[in-house]
């Protein structure tokens, strides 16, 4: 599930344009690295 919400956040971020790329990018890398936490300590949310 985290990974859906994941992929689609990046296919937002892909899509969101230069305009607010930067923002988005820092986002989607704390939604990936908190399913990534998510994932390895074997929990789903």
């Amino acid at each position: 599930m985290l990974w859906i919400l994941a992929l689609a956040l990046l296919i937002i971020a892909i899509a969101g344009g230069i305009a607010i790329s930067k923002f988005l990018f820092l986002v989607l890398v704390l939604v990936v690295v908190f399913a990534l936490l998510a994932g390895f300590s074997g929990r789903t949310i």
